[in-house]
C-alpha cells in the first residue's frame, strides 16, 4: 500500500501539499508551516540537495561541456573552473560582467526569500522600488574579495547599478526565479553558476551550506570526470 504524504510541520495529510524547493524531501501545505519548520529542516536540507546532485551528475555524466550562452557575449568554456579560481568575472566584456553580477544578486536575493525567508533591507522583498541599496553592498563584498575585474573602479560600480537600473533583462526593480535564468540564457546549469558566485561573495552558501564539494565536482566534469574512486569518495562524503 502505498504511504500517504503528510505536512512535515503540522502532518496534516488532506491538503495540497508543495515539496520543499530546494531538497524535494520534505512536504508542506503553505508556506507557515514551511517557515515554523525552517530551524529543524535546514539541517537536513543542503546534505540531502547536495547528496542529490552529486549522485545524478554520477548517474548521468561524468564530463561537463559548457553551451555557449544566450545573452553573453564572450563564451567561456570552463566556467566552474574559473568560480573555483575566484576568476569568473575576469577577462570578460564590460556588459557581461554588468549581468552577471546583477543576476547573481538577483537569484540570491530570490533564493534567500524562498529558502530561509530571509529578506534583506531596503529591498524588493520588503516593498522598496527595486533592490539597489542591498546590491550596491553585493558589489562592495565583491570587490573586497578580489572577484572584480582588474577594470573595476568607482565609476564602474555606478556604471553597473544604472545598468541594473535600466530597461536591460537584468534588472534590479524585478524579481527573478531559476526558471527564468535557465530560459534567458539556455543552460539548466547557469543557477549553478549564478548561486556559486554570490556564495563566492558572500562567502556563505544558501542556507549555510558550503558549495565547495559541488564546485570541484563540476571542475573535474569539465575537464574530463574524476576516476570511479574518487567518485565514489565525493558520494560517501556528500551522504553524511
Amino acid at each position: 500500500m502505498e504511504s500517504t504524504r503528510s505536512c512535515a510541520n503540522c502532518k496534516k495529510t488532506d491538503v495540497d501539499l508543495k515539496a520543499c524547493s530546494k531538497c524535494k524531501t520534505a512536504h508542506y501545505c503553505g508556506r507557515d508551516c514551511q517557515k515554523t519548520d525552517w530551524k529543524s529542516h535546514k539541517k537536513v536540507c543542503s546534505t540531502a540537495a547536495q547528496s542529490a546532485f552529486v549522485q545524478g551528475a554520477a548517474e548521468h555524466s561524468t564530463t561537463y561541456s559548457a553551451p555557449r550562452l544566450k545573452t553573453i557575449e564572450k563564451h567561456e568554456p570552463k566556467p566552474f573552473t574559473k568560480l573555483d579560481q575566484g576568476a569568473y568575472l575576469r577577462d570578460r566584456p564590460e556588459a557581461d560582467t554588468f549581468k552577471l553580477l546583477v543576476d547573481s544578486f538577483r537569484l540570491r536575493e530570490a533564493d534567500e526569500f524562498q529558502f530561509e525567508t530571509k529578506t534583506q533591507p531596503q529591498s524588493l522583498y520588503t516593498g522598496a522600488a527595486d533592490s539597489t541599496a542591498p546590491f550596491r553592498q553585493y558589489v562592495a563584498q565583491a570587490w573586497n574579495k578580489k572577484l572584480l575585474p582588474a577594470w573595476w573602479n568607482d565609476a564602474k560600480t555606478l556604471e553597473c547599478v544604472a545598468f541594473g537600473e535600466g530597461d536591460a533583462w537584468s534588472d534590479l526593480r524585478k524579481r527573478v526565479t531559476k526558471a527564468d535564468v535557465i530560459k534567458r540564457y539556455g543552460d539548466d546549469k547557469m543557477p549553478m553558476q549564478l548561486r556559486m558566485l554570490a556564495e563566492a561573495v558572500y562567502g556563505r552558501g544558501l542556507m549555510g551550506q558550503d558549495g565547495t564539494m559541488m564546485r570541484k565536482q563540476m571542475v573535474m566534469m569539465e575537464n574530463g570526470g574524476p576516476g570511479d574512486g574518487m567518485m565514489s569518495s565525493m558520494l560517501s562524503l556528500n551522504a553524511r
